[in-house]
C-alpha cells in the first residue's frame, strides 16, 4: 500500500471495498501483517520516540516502553491468530437421541463485522492511538480500520499511518483527521463498529450517534472511571506507609493522565493517611488544553470537597478532602473524573459505611482493595468492588494494564458503553467478531475452523477440547 486516503469518504470507501476479501483472508495472513506492521514500527523507533515528545510532553523512557508494548500486543495477536484462538468454536454434531428431540448438525463461529471506525486517545501515542489495541484487534478480527487520528500529536499519527500502512492491502487501513470527519464517519452506513477512547462528554455524543443511525452499530466506548480504593482498617494498620507511598507514586504516574489512575480513596483515618502520604510532583501534561481541562474540573471538585493539599490553580498536585456522609449526600462527587494530578481522599467511620459509599460509586474500569493477611473485610469488600468494576485489585495499584489473554479494560457505565467486552487483551478482538452458526453443511463448505479436522480449541459436543 502506498498512499492512505485521508478524506472521509475516500478512506471509507476504500474499507468498504476492502471488507469483503479482508473477512475472507487467512489468520496466518492476518498474523503476517500484524508482525509487519510491528517489525516497522520498532525499525523506526529513533524517529518516532523523539516526535512523540516533542508533541506530548512525555519522556523518552515511557514513550519508549509504550512503542514496545504497543508492538508486543500486535506480534500477541499474531500468535493467537497463529494458534487458533481468538474464534469460540462450538460444534454440535447431529443427534437423533437429544432429549428435546432430533439434533442437527450445528456448528457456530464468528465472521468479521465489516469497518471499524477508531478514535485514537491523546494520553497514549502509541498504545491507544493509530496502532493501537483498538486497530490491531479489529484487524485481528479480519475488519478494516479507519482511524480517526488525535489531534494531540498529529504528525506521530501521519508518521505511524505511513509506517504501517505499507503492511496492509488496499483499503485494509486508513486514517482521517478533525472532529467532523469522524462525527460524519460514525454517521456513515460503511462503518459497522466504532472503538473509542476518550471523555465521556464527547464518547457519550458519539454513542448517541452510533445508536441513533437507522442502522444501529456497536460502539465500544471508554469513557470516564475515577477507580475507587478501599484501604481497610486491617490494612492501614499493617501496611500505612507502603499505602501511602504507593498511592503518591500511582496518582501522579504520567502526570494523572491514566485511565486507571485511583481518583477516589477511602480510608478509616484521613488526618493520618494525609500526613503520611509523602510530598506529590508531576511533569507537565500532555498539552494545553488538557491542562486547562485540569484546572477548570478540579476548580469544580473544590466546590464540593475541600482543598487540603495543593492549589487549584496552579496546574500542580491536588488532593481534595470529605467525609463519607458528604459523598453519599452528593453521590455524583464521586464520578468526577479530574484528568491529571488529582484525587479525592475519603474518610469512612466503618467498614459498613465505606460499603455504603461503594454502592453508589457506578462504574469503574478498576477497584482495589489494600488490605492484609487474613483481613476480616477483604472478601465483602471485594465483593462490592466487583459489581462496579471490571478489575479489581488486591494490594496493587490500577495505573498499568498489561496485555494478555485474560485481562479486562472495561467496566460498567459510565467507564464503558459496553461493560460485556474488553479494549485491552486478546479478548478485545470478540467486539468485531459477530457469532454465526452453520447448520447441516457439508463439510467441504465449513469455514475451515469448523472442519472436524482443524486444530485449536472448541467444545465439541458439550465437551471441551484443545
Amino acid at each position: 500500500m502506498t498512499d492512505i486516503p485521508t478524506t472521509v469518504d475516500r478512506a471509507l470507501a476504500a474499507a468498504a471495498t476492502a471488507a469483503r476479501p479482508t473477512a475472507r483472508t487467512s489468520a496466518a495472513d492476518r498474523a503476517g501483517w500484524l508482525r509487519s506492521a510491528a517489525d516497522a514500527l520498532d525499525a523506526a523507533a529513533a524517529d518516532l520516540v523523539p516526535l512523540a515528545m516533542s508533541e506530548s510532553h512525555l519522556p523518552e523512557a515511557r514513550l519508549t516502553g509504550e512503542l514496545a508494548r504497543t508492538t508486543f500486543q500486535a506480534r500477541l495477536f499474531a500468535d493467537r491468530l497463529d494458534r487458533g484462538l481468538l474464534h469460540d468454536v462450538r460444534i454440535d454434531h447431529a443427534d437423533p437421541d437429544w432429549s428435546m428431540g432430533a439434533r442437527p448438525d450445528i456448528r457456530r463461529s464468528s465472521v468479521p463485522i465489516g469497518p471499524v471506525l477508531v478514535f485514537a486517545a491523546s494520553n497514549f501515542p502509541f498504545a491507544f492511538s493509530v496502532f493501537g489495541g483498538d486497530t490491531v484487534s479489529a484487524l485481528a478480527a479480519g475488519c478494516p480500520v479507519v482511524v480517526k487520528a488525535h489531534p494531540g500529536h498529529p504528525e506521530l499519527s501521519r508518521r505511524t499511518a505511513s509506517l504501517i500502512g505499507k503492511a496492509f492491502p488496499e483499503g485494509v487501513f486508513g486514517m482521517v483527521e478533525g472532529e467532523q470527519a469522524g462525527a460524519d464517519a460514525v454517521r456513515d452506513s460503511r462503518i459497522r463498529a466504532v472503538g473509542f477512547t476518550g471523555s465521556t462528554g464527547g464518547g457519550r455524543a458519539l454513542f448517541d450517534l452510533a445508536v441513533g443511525r437507522p442502522d444501529p452499530i456497536p460502539f465500544y466506548g471508554e469513557l470516564g472511571s475515577t477507580n475507587p480504593v478501599v484501604v481497610t482498617p486491617a490494612g492501614w494498620a499493617t501496611r500505612a506507609e507502603e499505602i501511602a507511598t504507593g498511592f503518591a507514586g500511582s496518582v501522579t504516574l504520567g502526570s494523572g493522565q491514566f485511565c486507571t489512575k485511583p481518583g477516589v480513596l477511602l480510608v478509616p483515618d484521613a488526618d493520618a493517611f494525609l500526613a503520611a502520604v509523602p510530598e506529590l510532583s508531576a511533569g507537565p501534561m500532555l498539552n494545553a488544553r488538557i491542562e486547562s481541562g485540569f484546572r477548570s474540573t478540579a476548580c469544580e471538585m473544590a466546590t464540593a470537597a475541600t482543598v487540603v493539599r495543593g492549589d487549584v490553580a496552579s496546574g500542580g498536585p491536588v488532593l481534595f478532602r470529605a467525609g463519607a456522609d458528604d459523598v453519599l449526600a452528593r453521590p455524583e462527587i464521586l464520578e468526577q473524573e479530574v484528568f491529571g494530578p488529582a484525587a479525592l481522599v475519603v474518610e469512612y467511620s466503618d467498614v459498613d459505611q465505606a460499603l455504603a459509599v461503594l454502592d453508589v460509586v457506578g462504574g469503574h474500569l478498576t477497584g482495589t482493595v489494600q488490605g492484609a493477611p487474613g483481613d476480616p473485610d477483604a472478601a465483602e469488600v471485594i465483593a462490592r468492588l466487583a459489581e462496579h468494576a471490571g478489575r479489581v485489585l488486591w494490594n496493587g495499584w490500577p495505573t498499568g494494564v498489561t496485555v494478555s489473554d485474560a485481562q479486562h479494560h472495561g467496566g460498567p457505565y459510565p467507564s464503558t458503553t459496553a461493560p460485556l467486552h474488553t479494549s485491552v487483551g486478546t479478548a478485545a478482538a470478540q467486539r468485531f467478531l459477530r457469532p454465526v452458526a452453520y447448520q447441516n453443511l457439508p463439510e467441504d463448505l465449513l469455514p475451515a475452523e469448523l472442519r472436524d479436522d482443524a486444530t485449536g480449541p472448541r467444545r465439541v459436543d458439550g465437551a471441551p477440547r484443545v
